[in-house]
Parts: C-alpha cells; sequence; structure tokens
C-alpha cells in the first residue's frame, strides 16, 4: 500500500494543476481575442489528439508498465504549460492545447492500470478506484477557485507559469518515489490443472456499448467546462466560475466518501448516476427558478457516484485482463465525447441551451445501454491473477 500512497499523492498533485485550469482557459481564450465557436475547437482538439495517445498508451502500459507514461506525460504538461504562460495568439494556443491533449493522454490510463494492479480482489480494486477518485475529487475542490484567484491576482502568464513548475517539480519527485507493483505469478507447476497445456488463454471482450457511457459523460462534461463560464460572465466572471467549479467538485467528495457504494453493483451505480447527471442538465436548461449552485452540488454528487462505478465496471468486464489496454479504450471514449461536447456547444450557444444536448444524450445513453442483469461480482478468468498478459 506505500505505492498506493504515492500514487494518490501524486495524482492529488496532477489532478490539482490540471483542474486549476478549468475556470481560466475560457477566459484566457477570450481576452486574446477568440470567438466562442473557435473556443468550442480549442477545448474539443484537446481531446481529439488523446486518441493517438491512448493507442499507444494502452499497449505501451500492458508491456512496459505504467511508471514511464506517468513521468513522462507529467514532465512535458509541465513544459507545454510554461509556454503557454507566452502565448499572444488564439492559434498559438490551439497548437499547444492540441500538444498536450496527446501527452496527457497517457496518464489516466497508466494511473489506473497501476492502481488496479495493486490488488487481484475486485472489492479491494472496486475500493482503490474509490480512492482515485476522492484524489482526484479533492484536488478539484480546491483547485478551480485556487487557480482563479491567482489570475486575478497575479494574471494568466504567471499563473500558467507556477502550474507548469508544480508539474514539472511532480514528474521529478515521482521519479524517485514511484516504483512499479511487483508481479506475482504463480509457478507453472503448481497450476497444471488450472491452465491446461496447448488450451489458449481466454480474453473477455467488452462490448462496444458500454464505451458508450464514457463517451456521453464526457461530452456533457465537455459541453458543461464550454458554457458553464461564459454564462457566469467569461473573464469578468473568472471567481464566480471558480467556485462553481469547486461547488461541483464538493459534491462529488461527499458521495466519493461514501466507501459502501463500492459494494454495490457498478452497472447500477452507472446507470443511477446517469441518471442524476441528465436531470441536473435538465434542471439548468429548464428549470430556471432552482438556484444555480444547488443544481451544481448535485450534478457533483452524480458525478461522483458515476466515476468509480465506470472504472469498476470496467475492471469487472474485463476480468481483470489487459487492464492497459481496457482503460485505454475507456479513455479513447472519453476523448471523442469531450472532442465532440465543446464544439457541439459551441455551435449551439446563442441558439439553444447546450445543455438540453446534454440531457438527450444521457438519456438515450440509458435506452441503449441498460444496467446489466448481475447478481454479484464476477469471477476473474483464467490467467487473470495479475491483470497482465
Amino acid at each position: 500500500m506505500k505505492i498506493a500512497f504515492w500514487l494518490y499523492f501524486f495524482m492529488f498533485l496532477a489532478f490539482f494543476d490540471l483542474h486549476a485550469q478549468y475556470p481560466i482557459l475560457t477566459p484566457f481564450a477570450l481576452s486574446l481575442g477568440a470567438a466562442p465557436t473557435f473556443i468550442g475547437w480549442m477545448m474539443g482538439i484537446y481531446s481529439l489528439t488523446h486518441l493517438p495517445g491512448n493507442l499507444i498508451a494502452g499497449q505501451g502500459v500492458d508491456r512496459h508498465g505504467s511508471r514511464r507514461y506517468m513521468i513522462f506525460s507529467l514532465l512535458t504538461a509541465g513544459v507545454l504549460l510554461l509556454l503557454q504562460a507566452h502565448v499572444t495568439e488564439p492559434w498559438q494556443l490551439l497548437v499547444i492545447r492540441s500538444i498536450s491533449g496527446f501527452v496527457l493522454a497517457f496518464l489516466s490510463p497508466a494511473c489506473l492500470a497501476m492502481l488496479a494492479s495493486l490488488s487481484n480482489n475486485p472489492v479491494q480494486q472496486g475500493k482503490l478506484m474509490a480512492g482515485h477518485g476522492v484524489m482526484h475529487t479533492i484536488a478539484s475542490v480546491v483547485s478551480p477557485a485556487v487557480g482563479a484567484f491567482l489570475v486575478a491576482q497575479s494574471g494568466f502568464s504567471l499563473a500558467f507559469q507556477m502550474l507548469g513548475w508544480l508539474l514539472i517539480t511532480t514528474s521529478v519527485i515521482a521519479m524517485i518515489t514511484i516504483h512499479e507493483p511487483a508481479k506475482t505469478v504463480k509457478p507453472a507447476a503448481l497450476e497444471p490443472k488450472t491452465v491446461p497445456s496447448g488450451i489458449p488463454l481466454k480474453l473477455n471482450v467488452i462490448p462496444l456499448r458500454y464505451y458508450l457511457l464514457s463517451l456521453a459523460i464526457a461530452c456533457s462534461q465537455g459541453i458543461l467546462f464550454f458554457e458553464l463560464p461564459l454564462q457566469t460572465g467569461g473573464a469578468s466572471g473568472i471567481m464566480h466560475t471558480g467556485l462553481y467549479f469547486s461547488i461541483i467538485s464538493l459534491g462529488a467528495l461527499v458521495t466519493l466518501s461514501m466507501l459502501f457504494l463500492s459494494k454495490l453493483s457498478p452497472y447500477k451505480r452507472a446507470s443511477f448516476g446517469i441518471l442524476g447527471v441528465a436531470l441536473c442538465f435538465f434542471a439548468m436548461a429548464a428549470l430556471d427558478f432552482l438556484p444555480l449552485p444547488a443544481i451544481l452540488f448535485v450534478l457533483g454528487m452524480a458525478k461522483g457516484v458515476v466515476f468509480p462505478a465506470l472504472s469498476s465496471l470496467f475492471i469487472d468486464l474485463s476480468g481483470g485482463q489487459r487492464l492497459g489496454t481496457v482503460f485505454s479504450l475507456q479513455s479513447i471514449a472519453t476523448s471523442l465525447g469531450s472532442f465532440i461536447g465543446p464544439i457541439a456547444a459551441g455551435a449551439m450557444h446563442g441558439l439553444y441551451s447546450p445543455y438540453f444536448l446534454a440531457f438527450f444524450l444521457l438519456m438515450l445513453t440509458l435506452i441503449l445501454v441498460p444496467p446489466k442483469k448481475h447478481a454479484g461480482v464476477l469471477t476473474p478468468p483464467i490467467g487473470a491473477e495479475t491483470g497482465r498478459p
């Protein structure tokens, strides 16, 4: 569990740095003279360039482990943030964000695969995924407000430089403290009856429809990241934007702290969580009499149920095999959704509420991907002891 402690610590610093940029990027692009449609493409291209990184990360993590990909991702992202501090034109920001999308694509599959490999017990893996979500959410509770405060006090350039050096420092310390967990492979002589010679290893194939869950959630989140800063006034309302993002994360922290939820079926948790997110988007689009902070808090609570549930769901469906590839495919679906969301929101902005689109996509996904009839946790198939091929 020493590895888990350090992994959580560095994930906290990395997520703190990344989430601090959410309330900053849209006002920063507006200050450079970018139009809302261009901002949508800027946010979308970041996710689109995730795709080649995800494809490389999936096979790479399975073959070589997670450590080198984590360090590369953190170090390069920090350097790019230092360059971003000196951007003067919208197209320069677009280029840097596209490269950042590629290098940060390695971080999530590497972290999740290393966490999952720390235990072979499905319940314990669920707790580790919940811990990952807790660290993610604790960082995202304070970081949007901190990012907005840094910009208000020192300007965009200095804020990006501070965040860049934080990522670089995190990567250097990770080189010293993070090591690959030992593989507990049983000797072949002890399992002749379990794995007869000549019988190929059976790999679980996850139906593609389950990846629609990650795609729809990411698409709705991209719409929120685009629309909320504009709704609160752009650059003039940057402090309100930071506080609103912190409210969302605070709501997620509430449900992530309920560790007993990891004992429930991930299929049901994902379905009810997505339903809650969809209803919150409907409330933001149509129910103006409800206070926005209250809706965002409930939205955060629903997200706190969804994200650990999706991680546990994919571990369950895969039987604990080739976790790097599984989480890479999930990240690809997430990247596609994050690409589509802000671009669609930018096209709809000023005509219709993009929140209606988020509501429609989430409800359609629930219809296409009904919860699986699942009595309990699946037993990992033969050869899945280590989560490695």
